[in-house]
């Protein structure tokens, strides 16, 4: 029997459904959040212009000691590296009669110290500044600018409550606002060049001859690795093979 024209019509609406479904495009789903679900998104890190400085106080001879001479050693070596523009040299203005020749002494250390390190003349700028109070310590500073990672907000920001007073958060069960931003703040804080947050480095040059040795291990059977042991050492029969 013959299927009926009713059920024909109704098996080409069904067909055509499917087909209609099939070209549909659907919206990403959300989850509802009232913030970003990735914490690196809620707290991203942001390359910024930063200034860094280093004072140096004054002794009553004006002699720079062995602390304060490796500091500036470390402060002028991360000026030559990641320093723009001028390194400013801060002197106090208005001290104690007494520290005045101290004061000029030690400036005139930094300066013989700055050109020691590579420091060329014009990078380096004297200004002073006036002391507020003649009997406090008046160190003299050094400051330049330079680019620094950071996150973009403060951390310990908790705009709702984790615990049973907010049902309505609880049952969402998403991360809390501040989750991650120590984390991200300290890998901001610990990373020596900024850059290398936006772009990876030049791979360096190979070592020929390790690599040249490793091969004839392996072509001899031999594994190329080097065994460690618990201290962190390597084993004596790997420092014999190699």
């Amino acid at each position: 029997m013959p299927p009926s024209p009713h059920l024909r019509t109704l098996v080409a609406l069904a067909a055509l459904a499917g087909l209609l479904g099939a070209c549909q495009s659907r919206a990403p789903a959300t989850t509802g959040s009232l913030y970003p679900y990735d914490y690196r998104a809620r707290h991203p890190i942001a390359l910024t212009d930063a200034s860094r400085s280093l004072d140096v106080f004054v002794t009553g001879t004006g002699h720079i000691d062995p602390r304060q001479a490796s500091d500036i050693d470390g402060f002028l070596l991360e000026f030559r590296r990641y320093g723009r523009g001028t390194l400013l040299l801060d002197m106090p203005r208005g001290v104690a009669p007494a520290l005045g020749t101290a004061v000029e002494r030690t400036g005139e250390m930094i300066r013989r110290m700055s050109a020691q390190a590579g420091v060329e003349p014009g990078q380096l700028v004297v200004t002073t500044y006036a002391v507020g109070h003649p009997g406090l310590a008046a160190p003299l500073r050094l400051s330049f600018q330079r680019m620094e990672a950071k996150v973009t907000g403060p951390c310990g920001s908790w705009p709702q409550d984790l615990g049973a007073g907010d049902p309505t958060f609880s049952g969402r069960n998403e991360p809390y606002w501040n989750f991650g931003c120590s984390t991200q703040s300290n890998i901001a804080a610990q990373v020596a060049d900024p850059v290398d947050l936006v772009r990876g480095r030049s791979e360096g040059r190979i070592d020929t001859i390790r690599r040249t040795r490793n091969i004839e291990k392996i072509r001899n059977g031999n594994d190329p690795s080097i065994p460690w042991r618990q201290d962190g050492k390597t084993s004596v029969k790997s420092q014999v093979n190699d």
